[in-house]
């Protein structure tokens, strides 16, 4: 396949180079380092250094802190994020990619360990998101996700394209013959 990015083709050699495009990801499987605190790892590998090349934890906090609060999160910044709830440490993830000026979100499978009112939280995040321009790449089997946050659905089976429609254009049953291939008997 083709990555378009701005109508134009894109290639990406690592993480950083996507990161630097503007494009972020944050995997099912949380990649934070619990040991450490919800600042230091939103900005781990790109931390914010004063003018004598220093870390600038000041920084680092007020400005976790700004985003954990845009993201309706009230962990402490200083807490290792190894003893926040799993919610919480997603929302980390999220603040970390926000940092880096993201243009284009994948989320994979974000409500997997969630509970029924993070997930309700996650939703009004991504609703904040998608208002400000953010593009979020989705990817879910669970039908009532899809059809409260897509846009357009696109269907993958055994790593090809199999169709994107509307969402107004789809409904579960018909979604559930494009993901297996075959009519769904219950």
């Amino acid at each position: 396949g083709e990555l378009l990015l701005r109508g134009a083709p894109a290639r990406f050699a690592d993480t950083r180079a996507a990161e630097a495009a503007g494009v972020s990801i944050i995997h099912q499987e949380l990649n934070l380092v619990e040991e450490l605190s919800a600042a230091a790892n939103i900005f781990l590998g790109r931390e914010l250094r004063t003018r004598w090349g220093l870390l600038d934890e000041a920084a680092m906090r007020r400005q976790a802190a700004a985003l954990l609060a845009e993201l309706e999160c009230e962990a402490p910044v200083d807490c290792p994020v190894g003893r926040l709830r799993v919610g919480d440490q997603q929302l980390v993830e999220i603040a970390k990619a926000l940092s880096l000026a993201t243009d284009i979100l994948i989320m994979d499978e974000p409500t997997s360990a969630l509970t029924e009112s993070e997930v309700e939280r996650l939703y009004r995040v991504i609703d904040r998101l998608r208002a400000r321009g953010v593009t979020i790449l989705y990817i879910s089997h669970k039908m009532t996700e899809i059809f409260r946050l897509a846009d357009r659905i696109t269907v993958l089976r055994d790593g090809k394209l199999v169709q994107t429609l509307e969402r107004s254009a789809a409904n579960p049953t018909m979604l559930a013959h494009l993901m297996v291939g075959r009519e769904i008997e219950t």
